[in-house]
This record gives structure tokens, sequence and C-alpha cells, in this order.
């Protein structure tokens, strides 16, 4: 017998990339879409420094000073909540919810149940779609838009990115072999139907470029359609992985023999006219991804045995072999993140040591550096905690293994120029882990603590728009405790912490960091309060959304920490069944001013308000923002701004990495010889010239913008060698499909000879600054929406519950949160 109760507690939200990740820098149209009548008209207005009141050298550090001071109560915040909380119950039978936000501000959310039933070989079940236009508070049943049609729990609801209103909706359709979709050019408020002439394989994707082109995937087969999925044509047949590129480019993998798990063996191919024509760029590739303005693509070596990292600028015209250590078949290479300026890729160690090394990039991908050893990185189930922390630049947060086996969190705030341990937070209590009160620290549970199964219901959040905050579940003591971890927070991009929440909380970031919500987690128990702050942590109220407790599942807010509706979403149980219930909060109703200038601060990120000219100084410059002070109740609305003024700084050692064949030893700010390079020439092969390195030890972290001032020595010679710089180039593969090595070795020799012509002027064009090669690729599944990467070394793998995608590496997976009924 089935229990429900069990299904019920096992919440479906799904936040998947493709569905909750907004522009927001294109608003809907007010012709396409009504706006709730519960926001509050807003008049945009810039803030200037001058109009900004300054304290000691003109910034402001949130300190332990500063969180002591006395909590200043909210007046009569409880009757003001009460009138502006809304309760909706689903009143039917699912087993699972899915979400999706329509467009950015619109208040447009589509609420999918399903129930699904497996017998024998068959599957039966139902679904029902829900629309809101005012930010879940009041709910339309909309399921005969879409003539009552079973929709896909798993990839069915595909909203465009691009805040245009468009839907497609992927229905289970028994009869025939096609399937159904449902279309909405209206943000859901009507659907069209259109049948498929094949089966999706995984969730229908849109052209960045232009939303009326839509690619998908069948079995074996690349369809696209021009015009929003009213026509579709077959492109391509054995296709396995598929990624839209910039200017309309599609990248995808296929294999002749048809097995895309044959990895290894198949043909990296392109095409930027919707089909028209396809260009093969690779062969003997196991996996390819995009990361920033990289494409990334894993390649076998001629005996199988190993692969390489290559790397291209310019969408996979001309490749270079990333610099770093191949990798066998019982290893992977993972990209942790990518953007325009650099790569992190983490190198798997030989064996199951579940750790690696972290390189970072040069400006061109190719060139890498050692960064973080011992760096922790499950080769099973592909869990890292490597975390992007997004309020403040250059801040990154992950865990290292002990030599003991213990796990400790380190951050860098320089892009993986130095790492170091976490403070201890003023008011955090050492744990047992601590043996010695000198090492005690602060360590985060992230993306491993989860897939541990630990009492850990979020990973770390921050926001862009937030500046300086992060919240996160902790431990404080010598490492990574298992005990139920606290909520701490940092609001200076976690050079300093405080333990703000006893237990396991969900939590979230309203208002640009104005409003901060959480929900204690306690799956056994049904709960009815909720908990806010609007001093960034520092003092909690608490109020009672419900006289009728609920099993809460998740909290859900619309994409980007703007708004100020939050729902909350669980289930209740009655007699004879149990049925989901929304609960929305509007808590702009809370505050009864709009934030002023009179209400803000500034605020010198990274310093510590010394007298040091330099303090402040990262990646080269200083940056000021101006942040909403404490003791201020206000809203800073939609329309918010970050307002920041930069100001650069001169060069120091502290603007340079490690360049290649050097490392920072641990507890060392000095970059050493590697062992394994000690008085080795450091050449490499570039755009088929061979070039040699002479290195003092450092190079400039990419993106740092700092002047004059220290600059180490550094030159990077042509040796006017010609030489082979990447393995993707059919010509150059088909040594593996023949059994004569006379012909190959012809056409190396012309290529060869057609590269030393060629290979100056290619060096002079991209060597500019020169960089080496010492990256390489790996499994990176978990991070990509946060880090912005697309996956390279596996291909997409769809488990029960839960939708993967590889980043550049061997695996990668979109981040999601399922339950499936047991």
């Amino acid at each position: 017998m089935v229990n429900m109760r069990a299904h019920y507690r096992c919440v479906a939200v799904l936040f998947i990339s493709a569905t909750l990740c907004l522009d927001f820098e294109d608003g809907a149209s007010p012709a396409m879409i009504k706006h709730t009548a519960f926001e509050k008209p807003r008049t945009s207005r810039s803030l200037r420094f001058k109009d900004v009141p300054l304290s000691g050298h003109g910034t402001v550090k949130r300190s332990e000073k500063s969180v002591r001071d006395s909590c200043k109560a909210l007046q009569d915040y409880e009757s003001k909540l009460k009138e502006n909380t809304h309760t909706y119950a689903f009143n039917d039978l699912s087993g699972s919810v899915s979400l999706a936000w329509i467009g950015d501000g619109t208040g447009v959310l589509l609420v999918l149940t399903t129930f699904q039933v497996p017998f024998f070989m068959i599957r039966f079940g139902h679904s029902r779609l829900y629309r809101s236009e005012d930010y879940g508070k009041t709910f339309q049943d909309v399921t005969d838009l879409i003539n009552n049609t079973f929709i896909q729990t798993e990839f069915g609801m595909a909203i465009d990115p691009g805040n245009t209103g468009k839907v497609i909706l992927t229905g289970d359709v028994s009869e025939g072999k096609g399937s159904r979709i449902f279309r909405s050019q209206d943000f859901g408020r009507s659907f069209t139907p259109s049948d498929l002439p094949f089966q999706p394989l995984m969730q229908i994707s849109y052209s960045p470029e232009n939303s009326d082109i839509l690619s998908a995937v069948s079995v074996s087969e690349l369809w696209l359609s021009k015009d929003f999925g009213i026509s579709w044509k077959k492109v391509h047949d054995s296709v396995c992985l598929v990624k839209w590129g910039i200017v309309d480019t599609l990248f995808f993998t296929t294999n002749p023999n048809g097995s895309c798990s044959d990895k290894g063996t198949l043909e990296l191919k392109k095409t930027s006219d919707y089909g028209r024509s396809f260009k093969t760029i690779g062969s003997r590739i196991y996996s390819f991804g995009l990361g920033g303005r990289f494409v990334f693509a894993s390649v076998m070596s001629a005996t199988g045995s190993t692969r390489m990292i290559h790397v291209s600028m310019d969408q996979g015209e001309v490749w270079n072999m990333a610099q770093l250590p191949m990798v066998g078949h019982e290893q992977f290479y993972s990209i942790l993140a990518a953007n325009d300026d650099m790569v992190f890729m983490h190198v798997d160690e030989a064996g199951d040591s579940g750790m690696g090394t972290i390189y970072v990039s040069d400006d061109r991908g190719t060139v890498f550096s050692k960064s973080l050893e011992r760096h922790l990185y499950t080769s099973t189930g592909g869990d890292t905690d490597f975390t992007n922390v997004t309020s403040l630049r250059g801040v990154y947060l992950t865990s290292v293994l002990a030599h003991d086996g213990s796990m400790r969190t380190v951050v860098t705030f320089d892009q993986g120029g130095k790492w170091r341990p976490l403070k201890k937070p003023w008011n955090g209590e050492c744990d047992s882990t601590a043996g010695d009160p000198n090492l005690c620290r602060l360590h985060i549970h992230a993306s491993y603590s989860t897939s541990m199964k630990l009492n850990v219901p979020m990973l770390p959040l921050s926001e862009p728009n937030a500046v300086g905050l992060v919240l996160a579940h902790g431990s404080v003591g010598e490492a990574v405790s298992v005990l139920s971890p606290d909520v701490f927070v940092s609001n200076d991009g976690g050079y300093t912490w405080f333990r703000v929440l006893r237990g396991p909380h969900h939590y979230a970031i309203l208002d640009s960091g104005g409003l901060l919500a959480a929900v204690e987690h306690n799956p056994n128990h049904p709960v009815s309060q909720i908990k806010f702050s609007t001093d960034e942590g520092q003092c909690w109220n608490v109020y009672n959304f419900t006289e009728e407790p609920l099993y809460f599942t998740g909290l859900a807010s619309e994409p980007g920490a703007r708004s100020m509706n939050l729902s909350l979403w669980g289930y209740r149980e009655s007699t004879i069944s149990q049925y989901w219930v929304s609960v929305t909060i509007d808590f702009s109703r809370l505050v009864s001013r709009d934030c002023g200038e009179e209400d803000y601060v500034q605020w010198l990120a990274h310093s510590d308000n010394t007298s040091n000219p330099t303090d402040g100084c990262l990646l080269g410059y200083k940056e000021r923002f101006l942040r909403l002070r404490k003791d201020s109740v206000c809203w800073k609305g939609r329309d918010y701004i970050i307002n920041n003024q930069p100001t650069p700084c001169v060069c120091t050692i502290d603007d340079f990495l490690c360049d290649f064949g050097y490392y920072r030893p641990e507890n060392s700010s000095e970059c050493v010889e590697q062992p394994d390079l000690k008085d080795h020439m450091l050449e490499f092969c570039l755009h088929s010239h061979t070039e040699r390195l002479q290195t003092s030890g450092y190079r400039k972290i990419p993106g740092d913008q700092c002047e004059g001032g220290l600059q180490p020595e550094r030159q990077l010679m042509d040796l006017s060698k010609t030489c082979v710089s990447n393995l993707l180039r059919p010509e150059l593969l088909s040594e593996a499909h023949s059994g004569s090595t006379g012909p190959v070795i012809a056409v190396v020799i012309t290529i060869l000879l057609i590269s030393a012509v060629a290979g100056v002027l290619l060096v002079k064009k991209y060597v500019c600054g020169g960089r080496f090669l010492v990256h390489r690729y790996s499994e990176m599944q978990r991070h990509v929406e946060a880090n912005g990467i697309e996956g390279v070394d596996d291909v997409d793998i769809v488990e029960a519950g839960k939708m993967h995608y590889n980043d550049d590496s061997d695996e990668v997976q979109t981040r999601t949160m399922v339950c499936n009924w047991p």
C-alpha cells in the first residue's frame, strides 16, 4: 500500500535553470502582461556618493560591534503581515509540484502538479496546470487550456529566459509515435497545441539569439523549429549532446555507429545556419562544454587510454591543448567555474581518493596554474562544495581534505590566487572537533553534506544585487561536523561571519538583501512560523503565518531577489487524503516608506578600515558601495540598482598568481617551483608553435586592473619550431582508422609546413602578454547555473526525478529540487 504521507513529504519544487534564470535587464511589455495591483508605484532614482553621509574614514565596516547593537522591534508587524498573507489549497491528487516563473517583475507563476502510478510496463498519471498573476497569492486552474493533457514532470515546462513570455509544455500522448506540445506567447494566458513527429528526450531549448528558434533531441536525432514549434525538421542523425553557443551556433556530438555510450569515439560538429550545413570541428571526443567565451572538449589520445582538454576561443575554429595533466579512465576533469576572464578547473587524482587539484587559467583558458591541492570532489557521486559567492567579486568557497581525512572549508577573495580558512564567528562556540582552540574555524556545509544526507536543507546562498551578503549552514570547530548545523551570515563577502539561527533552516533573500526570511527545517512536524530580518540577520522577528500548521517543503520567490513576495509550500493532511498548500506573504506592506538617500552609507569592500593605503585593493581596484544602514527599515524596490565607485590601485604582489610551473605551498604566500618541473625548460605548444616561458614565478590574475607598481619579470619566446597544438582535427586522427602510418605522416608533414608559415602570425595575434597551458577538464555537473558554465566530459544523464547535464567535464547536471514518489 502506498504511503501517502511519505509521498507528500517529498516535495518537488523544480528550480531548473531554464525556468528560473531570467534576464533582469528587459522588463515585460505592459501590453502583454498585467502587473499585480499589490505593487507599489515607484520612481526611479539614482543615488550619488556625495549625497550619502560618510562614517569614519569614509567607509563603514560591518563588524562585531554593529551586530551587537540593540534590536529595534518593528511596530505592529503581525497585523500588517496578516492582512497580506494569502493561502491557496490545491485540491487535487498529486505527488509532485513544479514551479516556473514567466518574465521578470510580471508576477506570473505556472504551477504543475503531477501524479503517476506505474503499472507493469505502463505508467498511469495525470497533471493539472495552475496560473497566478500576483506572485502566487491566488491561482486559476487552467488545465482546460491544455485539454487535460498529462505534462512531463521532469522537463515538461520550458520557459524562454529572454523575458518574452514564451512557454512550451511538453505533453505525454500515449497514442501514436510522436508527442504533443502546447505553445504560449502571452505568459501562459493561452496555449496552442502542436503535434511533434518525435518523442523529446530532454527539455526543448530556445536559441539565445532568437526565441522562435527551438532545438530538441529525440532518442538519436536533432530537430529544429524556426517558427516557435509550429513545424519541425530533422537535421541530423545519431546525435548525443546538443548545446547552443553564441550567434545562433549549435554545437553537438554525434557517433556514426549510433552509440553515445562509446565516449572517446564521438565527433564534435556545429551549424551556424540552422542545419543547412555542418562543420566537423573535432574527432575522438569524450565530451564537450561551453563556459564564458570558451568552448571546451575532452579528447581521447590515439591509444584510447588517456584524454586531454582542448580549448577554443573562436567557437571551435582554432583549438589548443590546455597545459594540464592527462587523465586516465578512472579520472575526470571538471570545470568548476568559467567566465570571460578565466576558468577554474578541477583535475582528479589517480585512484579513488575523492580529491584532486584546482587549477586556474590565463585569459585564454589554455595556460593553467596550480591553485589549490587536496580539493574535495568525489569521483563516484560528483559532489564538490565549490561555490561562487556572487555578492562580491572574486570570492569562492570550497572544501579540502585534510591529511587526517577530515573536511575543512577554505575561501579565496582573489579568484584563486590565495586560499585561506574562514574565521571563527565571534558568537560561535567550538564543537568537539576542535582539539586545539587555536584551530577553531567556521566550516560551511554545501553539496557534499547534502549528498551524504546530513541535516542540511539548503546550500550557501548569495545574490549579485545583495552586496556582501552570504547565508550558509555551518559548524564551528577544527573540521566539518556531522552534527546538526546552524545558520551563519556574512555581510562582507565572507571575511567575517556570525551565527544568526540555531539549527537548520530554509532561507531566502528578498528586496536585494533588505529582507531575509527563514523557516525552521523539521520534516517530521508541521510548522506555522516564519522568521524574518530587516538588518541582514542581526535581529529576527517571528510571524505565525497560519493557525493550521502545514508540513513545510520549501520556499519559493521570484528569481533575482528583488521581490517582496515569498511563498511557503507544503501539504496538510485531512481525514482521507493530503493536499498541497501555498502560503504567500507580501512583505512590502511591512515597511511604510521607500528607501531614500539618508538610508545609505558608504562601504569599502575587502576592507578592514585600516590606515594602509592599499586597504580594499583587490583585483586591481578599490570598490565603494552604497549600502543600506542596518537601522533603516525601508523598501529598496524592484528598480534598485547597485551603486558602486571603483578606484584603480597600484600593482602589488597580491595582483599576481603563481605562474605555470610554480605553486604556493600551504601557509605560504610565495610562489615556488613545482618539484617535477624544477630546472626544466618551460615550453608549450600554442597555435602550432613552440614557445618558451621565462618567468620569476608570477603572472597577473586575469581581469585584474591594477596599474604600474610591481611588474614581475615574465617573457615568452617564440622558438620558431612547429608543433602539434591540438588532437581535434580529423586528419590528425586518421591513424585510428588505418593500419598504415605512411599517409598519416604525409598529412602531418603537410600540415606542419603550412603551420610554419601561419604560426608566427597566430602567435602574435593570440599570445599577447604570454600565458601557458597547465589545466585540464573534469566532471562538472552540480554547479552549472551558479557558475555560468556548461559541461564537457560527459553527455547528459537523466535519472529518476533529476536532470543532469555536463559542464565542461565528464558529466554535467542541472541543479534541481525534486522528489519522486517511493
